[in-house]
């Protein structure tokens, strides 16, 4: 497997998919507790090559068990600590250890672009899932520390969330670590609030 460096959105995405899955986030409810939870994210969110067949990170996450799973729950709690504390020198020194299954970097050939080639980090032989998913969420922070600053790694905005995020979003306005569930929550939170005022004031006219 290899994690392009220019790859640095998806991979920031998958960082932020995985810190969300804990039972903090989703109160009580831990959304990895299992190897078959961890294979079902890896073919949610992982690399999809051609032709429908599973992705690097999939076949790798079949293949984990009960060790590997706890390994990458201990990531992401790694990965959770530096979102958390958005400092540039924190976030390169803790996104650069999070690299160190890498061999490297090197020059493969861009499947965008035949002919061409692009920079990658491949992965060792016998790495593991947690070995990729710490390459993606390494490649990810770098490259959005780089691109568009440590200010894109937020907490949620809705008042009841314990998500996180990093926001790879070209203005940068992102507010929810899950837009389409936090945002909804918060939206009719607000609508019913309005409407309550609405009715209160409705109440006390003469």
């Amino acid at each position: 497997m290899q994690v392009g460096l220019d790859d640095y959105i998806w991979a920031a995405g998958v960082a932020t998919e995985l810190v969300n899955t804990t039972a903090e986030v989703w109160r009580g409810d831990d959304r990895l507790p299992d190897p078959a939870a961890l294979a079902a994210f890896a073919d949610l969110h992982g690399d999809r090559p051609e032709g429908g067949t599973p992705g690097a990170l999939a076949r790798l996450a079949r293949r984990a068990g009960t060790a590997e799973l706890h390994a990458v729950h201990a990531l992401r709690g790694t990965v959770r600590d530096l979102i958390d504390r958005p400092e540039r020198d924190l976030l390169i020194a803790g996104a650069t250890a999070l690299t160190a299954p890498a061999r490297g970097a090197t020059l493969v050939p861009d499947p965008a672009h035949p002919g061409r080639t692009r920079w990658a980090a491949p992965l060792g032989e016998g790495a593991t899932v947690a070995d990729a998913l710490s390459l993606i969420c390494g490649i990810g922070i770098l490259g959005v520390v780089h691109t568009l600053g440590e200010q894109r790694f937020r907490p949620c905005s809705a008042p009841t969330c314990r998500g996180a995020f990093i926001d790879t979003t070209r203005p940068g306005r992102r507010r929810y670590c899950m837009p389409g569930l936090c945002g909804n929550r918060v939206n009719v939170a607000n609508h019913r609030a309005r409407r309550s005022a609405a009715d209160r004031r409705r109440a006390d006219s003469p």
